[in-house]
């Protein structure tokens, strides 16, 4: 088994923070109780910087830390209510977003089409968790679901997508120089 070392586990209580700053920072829009969330970029940029294993570990430290209740999700709001709530779906896909576009990410690293299509799909079965929570929550039916809690999103989804694949290396090699300084 490989060892963690003192840079590896500053990177990832780093990226973990990166996410808490970034979580809260939300636009809400007045049809929909899923607010625009600045979450997915830190958690693309956590992956890009380290990789899958560990990047999903920051998303999971992430969560962990709202639902304690700091004040790390949309809106500066935290706790095991807003993992229940009808916004809770999305926060657990963000397990297997990391996950799955981290393997892309880990797998192609020179390849950006495959890792776009790595973070689509990730991206995609967020939203299938997601709107399936919204749909039980709200109760309403998927497709309503999907219109309030997808749809209005998905420009902003692969604009945050593909600013990952343009800076993600960028980001990861200033961090790591910062850290080995």
């Amino acid at each position: 088994m490989k060892k963690v070392n003192t840079i590896t586990l500053t990177s990832i209580a780093i990226m973990s923070a990166v996410l808490c700053v970034l979580g809260p920072m939300s636009i809400s829009l007045p049809f929909s109780p899923v607010p625009i969330s600045f979450a997915t970029i830190g958690i693309f940029l956590s992956l890009y910087v380290l990789g899958a294993k560990f990047g999903s570990l920051s998303v999971i430290i992430y969560l962990i830390l709202g639902v304690i209740g700091l004040p790390v999700f949309s809106t500066f709001s935290g706790g095991i209510g807003k993992v229940a709530g009808p916004t809770g779906g999305y926060l657990i896909g963000y397990v297997f977003l990391a996950v799955i576009s981290g393997i892309f990410i880990d797998k192609f690293k020179n390849n950006k089409l495959l890792q776009f299509i790595g973070m689509i799909s990730g991206t995609l079965f967020c939203y299938l968790i997601g709107t399936i929570w919204l749909s039980f929550q709200a109760d309403i039916n998927f497709v309503s679901a999907l219109t309030i809690g997808v749809f209005p999103y998905i420009v902003f989804d692969l604009t945050k997508i593909v600013f990952s694949i343009l800076f993600g290396n960028k980001i990861r090699d200033i961090i790591n120089n910062k850290l080995k300084a």
